[in-house]
Formats: structure tokens, sequence, C-alpha cells
């Protein structure tokens, strides 16, 4: 059904509950934000390209800290990054409770280690560092791990022999085949069908999440789950991915060997049979199934699409690869593997790296947030269970930090010296206590990925810099790169 048509049904049902009832009740002091109407919320402030745009809008006229109603539910935004930090890192144990995704809310149903709040969250985060310290940092590092992968990509693109290449799944295959390691205990051939069918699946699920058609479907979910819709097609991509990982799980319990656990999945089912006479606990196989599937959604995704977003900005800007290419033969030169000592020595590609975080904008939303308490926050009391959205892409587009915001620009983490500077509004992986527990793997990933890459090949696309277009495909939770095609030419260096 038209996504117009839904609309008019709602609003349709909207009027009649008029009949019934007031403007929606706000309880404590709520931040100030447009008016509501009853069940529309702010519906007519909606703009037509999406909840992103329509938060920078309402931002100009209330401030960093605003409410808003996604239909009868009233959401605080915070924008920029000292009201973001004051929030998340100062009242860091009152904003740490998980908000809900209404598309994803029927599946998870707050299992699993992104969805989890409270206790659960705290007792799954522990495991679930603990645990990829293990297998991570183990007798195979994570950086041998991603080392061992890069060569096997360098070897696939030899394979293309210059010719145009897609990257979507070869830049998922790398990173899903790092955290697969760590979880299943094993990598996947590039050709496998089962594994390309997964990769497929998450993308898939990413970019409806991201939709226009999702943004909707939190704003009246209570409606539009009677009608076909976005919300339809991610539970049947969600269980099929269930089912995958189900059969992983069945096939590690036959083979579980107790006195030596080969990866997570091994650990986690020796925690349940361990307090399996514990009621109370947490570590049952739901808790399991989506912790997986937050580790793989999160491993595979996130990072790949970065990659994806760097080398389209790469084609863009060739002056840019030079200088990482030139400074790539002068540290690590032709004839060993990049590694992770290399990073202090390179300052132009860490900029590289970190602009191509920002200037991507991954999730300019951020995942939702909950106060677990009423909470004091700006001279405003926001109720328990209020849902919070760190709007992270008012951070990383801050002008006060970010010399030309919208221009991809290195030099914004550089000082005068070309040295590596930080800053405070950097902040792709959010902070505080639900910052990604995966930041230092994907920061890993990014620089072995990328310096492997160039080190071996130039970069060429059948489109001239002036005419690659950056528009995403969809922007909402995340911000999905546009499809295009790269030629990966072998180069020597002496």
């Amino acid at each position: 059904m038209e996504l117009s048509i839904l609309l008019l049904l709602a609003l349709l049902l909207g009027l009649l509950v008029l009949l019934f009832r007031g403007h929606p009740k706000a309880h404590g002091h709520l931040p100030p934000g447009p008016r509501p109407l009853p069940f529309l919320g702010n519906l007519l402030q909606m703009d037509r390209k999406g909840l992103v745009k329509t938060i920078l809008q309402l931002r100009e006229k209330y401030g960093d800290v605003f409410t808003m109603y996604l239909g009868q539910k009233s959401v605080v935004m915070l924008c920029g990054p000292e009201t973001i930090r004051e929030a998340l890192v100062d009242q860091a144990e009152a904003f740490s409770g998980r908000g809900k995704l209404a598309a994803t809310e029927a599946i998870f149903q707050g299992y699993g280690l992104n969805f989890a709040s409270r206790e659960r969250w705290k007792v799954l985060r522990r495991f679930t560092l603990a645990t990829m310290r293990d297998f991570g940092m183990g007798k195979r590092s994570v950086e041998e791990r991603i080392q061992e992968e890069a060569q096997c990509l360098v070897e696939e693109l030899r394979k293309s022999r210059g010719g145009l290449v897609d990257p979507l799944f070869l830049f998922q295959s790398i990173t899903a085949n790092i955290i697969c390691s760590i979880v299943f205990g094993k990598r996947f051939d590039y050709k496998d069908r089962q594994f390309l069918r997964l990769l497929y699946l998450i993308y898939q699920n990413f970019a409806l999440i991201s939709s226009f058609s999702s943004q909707m479907f939190e704003l009246f979910p209570s409606v539009l789950k009677h009608f076909p819709g976005p919300h339809r097609e991610i539970a049947k991509i969600m269980e099929e991915i269930i089912t995958f990982i189900n059969h992983s799980v069945e096939e590690h319990r036959e083979t579980l060997d107790p006195s030596a656990p080969r990866d997570f999945i091994d650990t986690f089912l020796l925690r349940m049979e361990k307090d399996k006479s514990d009621l109370h606990t947490e570590f049952h196989h739901k808790n399991l199934v989506f912790t997986i599937f937050s580790l793989l959604f999160a491993g595979t995704e996130t990072t790949s699409t970065t990659l994806r977003y760097g080398f389209l900005f790469l084609l863009k800007h060739p002056h840019v690869t030079e200088r990482v290419q030139k400074e790539n033969e002068q540290v690590i030169g032709s004839h060993r593997r990049p590694a992770l000592d290399d990073r202090t020595k390179m300052p132009y590609t860490e900029a590289v790296i970190s602009e191509i975080q920002r200037f991507a904008d991954l999730a300019p939303i951020g995942l939702p947030h909950m106060v677990t308490k009423d909470t004091h926050f700006r001279g405003f009391i926001i109720p328990k269970n209020t849902e919070v959205f760190p709007i992270l892409t008012t951070t990383l587009n801050d002008p006060r930090y970010f010399e030309k915001p919208d221009t991809f620009n290195p030099d914004h983490f550089l000082d005068a010296k070309g040295a590596l500077k930080k800053s405070e509004a950097f902040l792709p992986f959010s902070i505080g206590k639900r910052i990604c527990l995966g930041e230092g793997i994907a920061l890993a990933e990014l620089f072995l990925f990328l310096t492997t890459i160039l080190q071996n090949f130039s970069i060429s696309s059948p489109v001239a810099p002036e005419d690659i277009d950056l528009t995403p495909k969809e922007v909402g939770l995340g911000r999905v790169p546009p499809p295009y095609q790269i030629r990966f030419l072998p180069r020597t260096v002496e």
C-alpha cells in the first residue's frame, strides 16, 4: 500500500481520536518544542526529506535541547557536542537506558546487547567485552586477523584485472569475516552462497531501517503495523538472520568441548550451562541469539559502509588519495604488510580516516537512549523512561570545531605543523556508557584495510571526480551511501 494512503488513514484515525482525547500530557517539565496534535504528534512539522532534516530545522528554533512528539511518544533531542557530553558522560547512569525502535522491537523485545536495558545490558556488555578481548587479543590478535583478511582481499581484487567493481559485498565480506572469526570461530570464502546471503540481508536491513517509510512507521507503529510496509520486510529479514544464527548455535552445541572453547558462542554456551539452575540468569538462548545478531550487524555494516563512503570520497578527491599513498610509501613501503604501529607515523592517513568518518556521518541520529529515572537536565525535568536521541550529526558538522563542515577536508584533524589533532566534537561512535564496544576493532580495520588496498592498488572511477555524486541513498537511523563502481589497478612501488 502506498505510504500516502497509510498516512491518510493515520490522519483519519487521529481525527477520530480527537473526539475522545485532549492534547498529549507531558509529565515533569520537558524542554520546549513544537506543539503536538493529539495522536499525530509533530507530523505536520515533518520535512519530506525525513527526520534528520526535521530535527535540524527545529533545532534552529528551539535550541540544543527540545522535545518532539513522534506520534504520541515524547522524545527529547540533544544537539551539539557539549549537550551530548553533559548528558551521556556527566549524567551517564541516568541516560544509560535504551529506547525502542518500532521497526525492530517486535523481534528483539529487549533481548540481546544492543536493545537491552539496565541490569541485562550491564551483564551482557561486561561478558561480551571480556569474551571479545579473549578471542580478539588472544593467540591470534585482531591485528593479525585483519592483516590476513586484507591479504585475502588483495588477492580477490587482483582477479578483477582492473575492471569495474561494485565494492558493496567485498567490503562487507572483509569486515564480516573479522567479527565472524570471533563469534563463529571461522571466516567465510567470498563466494560462499550462504555467507553472501547473510551479507545481503544485513545490508537490506540497514537500508530499510534507514528509509523514510521506516521513519514514518516510528510515528504510528500501533496503526501501521496492520498494513503492508517496510516493517514487515524488516521482520522477515531478521527472522532469516536468526535462523542462520540458530543453526550455527546448534552446530556449536553439538561439537562443544568444555575444555577448549573456540569462540564467543562456545563461551556463552558454557556460561549458560554454569547458570542453568539460576532462574534469573541473563545467560540463555534468546540473549545469545540477539547478542550475536547485534555483533554481526554492528561488526559488518557500520565499518563496511564507512569503507564504501571512504573510497567514494577518495575517488572524488584524488589529491587526497595521492597524499595517502605517498605517506604509505614513505612509512610502510611495498615489501611488508601495514601494521597498527604505523599509525603514529602516518598522521595524514589517520586524519583522512577521521574525516571519512566525520563526513560520512553514518549514524546521524544515533540509537535512542532512555532515562532510567526522573532526570534534571539544563533546568528541565525529563521523566523516567522518556526516550532521548543524541543527534550525532550536530557534533560531526559543528562549524565551531570543523571550519568547513560541508567540505571533505582532512585538515580538520591536522594542526599547523601537520600533526594529528583531536576534536571534542568527533563522536562517530557516540560516547558514554553506551559507546560502541567495537570502536577499537573498527578503527584497526579502517586503518589496515585502507592502507593495504592503497599500498597495492591505484583507484579510478568511470565518472570524472567533479561529477561523482555523494548523495546518500537513504538518510534516517543510518546514512546509506549511493551505489558506485570503482577500478582497483595493481601498482608497483619501487
